[in-house]
């Protein structure tokens, strides 16, 4: 074994690793709970797509995340330092409010439901902006492709529990039950928060209004100028706007297809896993190979293909008996899906770290991050009434044409000629 071989694998096989691991699972449970357990369970209680898809109005803390994310580059919580303290009190929240979720009857309670489901989306993107914050300071700049690319399919697999085991309880246990279950997952990541160090050198200090506000927006300005700036938000913004809105709707769409919960839950665990492995293993590795810029093209194109899947879902279904091929079918889009959208979003958070100025990293992390959650919040509670006017054809080929704009923007951003 040659020498450049013996430093990928201690660079892959290391506690730092194995951090952000539990980064990308700590932080994916919350908000797949919301992107998929949430409109199954509306769903099989009666509420109508318009309904599901504005919910996506709750998530609506993660656009505005950057608000607070400055007081928590300067301020410490139980005394376990900026990141940790955050991470705690947002962890010790958010298993509570998903346990009594399932409390609470969809057709009875929805305003009631409608805040919990804020509360969660509130604490999710706290704990969101501490993580990423975290994670960037505990990686090295040679790092950050594999822990990101690691930290994202983590993310993913989070989505198994939510997406998967949830599913499969909710056909023989009640809701309560399954909510309690689902909220017990996020243990590990109290666990994790308790045992690890905070990074060095990172003790909140006293800053000015002008330090902690302006500051961090004023740096990237300056950092890129204005015209790359503007250039780099809207590349933000556009890169995943189509697989966004593909997936948005995804489990009511499986439903309205003809697959039963079981169905979905079985399908999503063993057709989603693995090639989440696989893109965690193979997106790090070739990042660390290829860079980021050319990472972002070539995932980017995976991205894209992922969403005629869903086309092709669309134009066979829905189905009156489900038989081998529509369970192999499913599989398919769920694979294919699972391993596009995996590598891209690898490849893009890692962009945005590198974007990142370490004496601002919560802000400005968090502000990109917020950036690319609005056409997952805002945009994405509009499309339940595009499907009511669309269908769900001409609603994906909406999807996949909307994938393009983000892709073209590399160009500006990220040529592939490049070296990054």
């Amino acid at each position: 074994m040659n020498s450049s071989q013996n430093s990928l694998l201690k660079t892959i096989f290391t506690t730092k690793m194995l951090i952000c691991i539990f980064t990308g699972f700590a932080s994916g449970l919350p908000f797949y709970l919301l992107l998929q357990l949430l409109p199954a369970w509306l769903e099989s209680d009666g509420i109508n797509i318009k309904t599901i898809g504005a919910f996506s109005l709750t998530q609506i803390p993660y656009i505005f995340k950057f608000i607070w994310s400055p007081l928590m580059d300067n301020i410490s919580l139980f005394n376990l330092g900026r990141r940790r303290g955050w991470m705690l009190g947002s962890q010790i929240i958010l298993i509570f409010s998903i346990a009594i979720l399932g409390f609470f009857s969809p057709s009875l309670n929805i305003w009631l439901i409608a805040t919990i489901c804020f509360i969660i989306a509130l604490f999710s993107a706290t704990q969101d902006i501490a993580l990423d914050a975290f994670r960037r300071e505990l990686l090295l700049d040679k790092e950050l492709g594999l822990g990101n690319s690691i930290h994202t399919n983590a993310y993913r697999i989070a989505g198994l529990v939510p997406g998967s085991l949830s599913l499969i309880l909710s056909n023989t246990l009640p809701w309560n039950s399954v909510f309690i279950i689902t909220a017990l997952f996020m243990l590990p990541a109290i666990i994790m928060t308790l045992l690890v160090k905070e990074p060095i050198n990172q003790s909140p200090q006293n800053h000015t209004f002008e330090d902690i506000i302006i500051k961090p927006f004023s740096e990237f300005i300056t950092r890129n100028g204005l015209k790359t700036a503007i250039w780099i938000l809207t590349f933000i913004f556009l890169y995943k706007l189509g697989d966004s809105m593909a997936t948005s709707l995804a489990t009511p769409f499986y439903l309205q297809m003809g697959y039963s919960r079981p169905d979905i839950g079985w399908i999503a665990k063993n057709a989603s896993l693995w090639p989440s492995v696989f893109g965690a293993l193979m997106g790090g590795i070739l990042m660390i190979k290829i860079g980021i810029n050319r990472a972002l093209w070539s995932f980017g194109v995976v991205q894209v293909i992922s969403i005629l899947g869903f086309i092709w879902l669309s134009i066979e279904g829905p189905f009156t008996t489900i038989g081998i091929f529509q369970k192999t079918l499913l599989a398919i889009v769920i694979g294919i899906e699972s391993l596009g959208v995996g590598l891209g979003s690898a490849a893009f958070v890692a962009f945005i770290a590198k974007t990142t100025n370490p004496l601002y990293t919560a802000t400005q992390f968090a502000l990109f991050t917020s950036i690319a959650s609005v056409p997952r919040t805002l945009i994405n509670a509009s499309t339940g009434f595009m499907v009511e006017h669309l269908g769900w054809t001409n609603f994906f080929w909406l999807c996949f044409i909307l994938a393009f704009p983000g892709m073209l923007l590399l160009l500006k951003v990220a040529p592939w000629n490049s070296q990054s």
